[in-house]
């Protein structure tokens, strides 16, 4: 009886105690507005913010009973499933708490439940706040960053692993975390793979080529053609300036750009430069100018061509869109078709990182590096990789640091960690009139190299693609370009991510992408989602429905050029270049 009435008056001081846990952290939303600790970068979300901008948070009454009695039963059913022996829990389930381990030990394995049950409600309290769509959405991606840096495998003393491993290696896997801790201490971010494996032109970026023109922004690549007769209308490929080129020439088996040359058309990409002090002046008008309208008039003097193909990829997308837009406004049309890669013009739909822009966060950045500056390429990549903190950040922290573990050799991923600068100008410019004032949509709004921009006088055709499960640029964002584009449009939908979805070769015969033929009255749906309800799925690539498109744009085909460039435009060096080298 004695041992019953101890453990009744332990439960019921396990109640009171979680229930005070979550009136705590209900005071704390309320109070607050929404945690601290936004990740850095797209701009910080701790930049100086006047207190009127951080209003009391309201909850739904009814949601809030029933997530504390809910709260209170769930934690209970713990307290007396977690002391038994060989009893199941929550954490069965979570990668992160998988290992036998953690099974092991109760202690552990307890608190690991504990914790997840803990993340699961106070998401759920994020859910009942009233409000906003924005507010809500920051104040649950702000819980979202609390559980996840707070969940006990990311420390040494809760994470029964580690622990263990630590045992069994006689403390050498501790030793190992610390030489691996001063290590990225050394370069500057955390390692998400073996970054001493590859080697850009050795073993990533290999497909054979020569720069053929280069300025302060950028590198143009020439490839050898991988046919012998070439298509008389060149083709462009316009990268994003935020990463490196080579995510699409990774390997021979996945590169878009292999992948070009081989289906026969003469490929010229711009290696940007990795922007240093010397750039810290530059804006986004001399990004059009000098990079995107130059590369397009190099390859026409190289090639003879009168027009060419041109593709942009993510923000190459964006600079491609306007660059368009204002050789349309000079009375020019040297693209005979464009193709946007998982790009933006319209940003009404920016998804997650619409989180990140205010008047507040901009004005902030336009202070701190509008009239020169620049934005350090580890700010911009870390942001990215707080989108999915378990995954690109706290899984490295543990396996690296608590493990001792050395993360294995990924190209994708040393790719993901080679990051870039951007001029502070260009992208407080970009900021601005892009995620915030979305004015690029907006017909002669902006003036760039003294050219109204106008996306309605882009007449050409366009196939527009856009991943699914995008979190970078949403689906319904990529889509948006339909609305705007007066030209031929062709719009299809791929499976999978930003990356993954974009590069996906053929030879895999993985996933699969979705196509619409029939419009209702000739007209793309105002909405994705109406655009799905008609669609049909294909299995396998996108690559080959997009090169039948652009071999209908491409012309007559021709010999292939026996050497690189031309007697103005000679080879300075071997492909990728040295812009593509430089490090942040």
């Amino acid at each position: 009886m004695n041992s019953d009435a101890n453990w009744a008056q332990a439960a019921q001081q396990m109640q009171e105690t979680f229930g005070a846990g979550l009136q705590q952290a209900m005071s704390a939303m309320t109070s607050a507005g929404m945690p601290a600790g936004f990740p850095p970068g797209f701009p910080p979300m701790n930049a100086p913010r006047p207190a009127q901008s951080q209003p009391a948070l309201q909850f739904d009454a009814e949601k809030l009973q029933a997530l504390q009695q809910r709260y209170v039963a769930d934690a209970s059913a713990l307290w007396n499933q977690g002391l038994q022996a060989g009893a199941d829990t929550l954490a069965s389930a979570d990668r992160r708490f998988s290992a036998e381990a953690w099974k092991a030990n109760p202690v552990s394995k307890f608190s690991a439940s504990a914790y997840l049950l803990n993340a699961r409600t106070l998401m759920a309290l994020a859910d009942a706040v009233e409000g906003d769509a924005k507010t809500r959405a920051r104040l649950r991606f702000a819980v979202e960053q609390w559980m996840a840096a707070t969940a006990p495998s990311n420390f040494l003393a809760l994470n029964a692993e580690a622990q263990q491993k630590a045992i069994e290696s006689q403390g050498e896997s501790i030793a190992q975390g610390l030489t691996n801790l001063l290590h990225d201490l050394k370069q500057g971010h955390v390692s998400m793979t073996d970054e001493r494996v590859f080697e850009v032109g050795k073993n990533v970026a290999t497909t054979e080529g020569a720069v053929v023109f280069e300025n302060e922004f950028f590198q143009l690549l020439e490839y050898k053609p991988l046919t012998a007769k070439v298509y008389e209308k060149p083709f462009l490929l316009i990268p994003p300036c935020i990463n490196k080129f080579y995510i699409l020439d990774l390997q021979p088996e996945n590169s878009l750009i292999r992948y070009a040359a081989s289906q026969g058309h003469r490929t010229f990409v711009v290696s940007w430069r990795n922007p240093d002090e010397s750039m810290a002046q530059k804006t986004w008008d001399d990004y059009i100018e000098h990079a995107a309208i130059k590369a397009i008039e190099v390859v026409q003097e190289i090639t003879g061509a009168k027009t060419l193909n041109a593709l942009g990829f993510c923000v190459g997308g964006t600079i491609l869109g306007t660059a368009l837009s204002v050789l349309a406004a000079q009375g020019k049309k040297p693209v005979a078709s464009a193709t946007l890669l998982t790009s933006f013009l319209d940003f009404t739909d920016t998804g997650i990182l619409d989180i990140f822009i205010d008047e507040t966060s901009v004005k902030y950045r336009e202070a701190e590096m509008g009239k020169g500056g620049l934005l350090k390429g580890q700010d911009l990549a870390s942001t990215f990789s707080f989108l999915r903190p378990n995954d690109l950040v706290w899984n490295y922290v543990v396996g690296n640091y608590l493990k001792g573990e050395t993360p294995p050799p990924f190209d994708l991923l040393y790719w993901n960690s080679d990051s870039t600068n951007l001029p502070g100008p260009f992208y407080a410019w970009y900021l601005r009139n892009t995620y915030f004032e979305n004015n690029l949509v907006k017909s002669g709004k902006l003036v760039v190299c003294g050219q109204k921009v106008d996306l309605h006088k882009v007449d050409i055709p366009v196939y527009i693609y856009g991943s699914r499960e995008d979190h970078i640029v949403p689906i319904g964002g990529a889509y948006a370009s339909t609305q705007h584009l007066p030209g031929k449009k062709r719009f299809v939908m791929g499976a999978s991510g930003h990356i993954a979805g974009v590069i996906n070769p053929p030879v895999k015969k993985k996933r699969s992408y979705w196509t619409r033929d029939k419009l209702p009255q000739g007209k793309f749906p105002a909405t994705q989602a109406e655009w799905l309800e008609g669609a049909t799925e294909h299995p396998g690539s996108w690559w080959t429905d997009w090169s039948d498109w652009l071999k209908g744009h491409a012309g007559k085909q021709i010999a292939a050029p026996k050497a690189y460039g031309n007697r103005k435009h000679k080879a300075i060096e071997a492909a990728p270049g040295r812009y593509v080298k430089a490090k942040a």
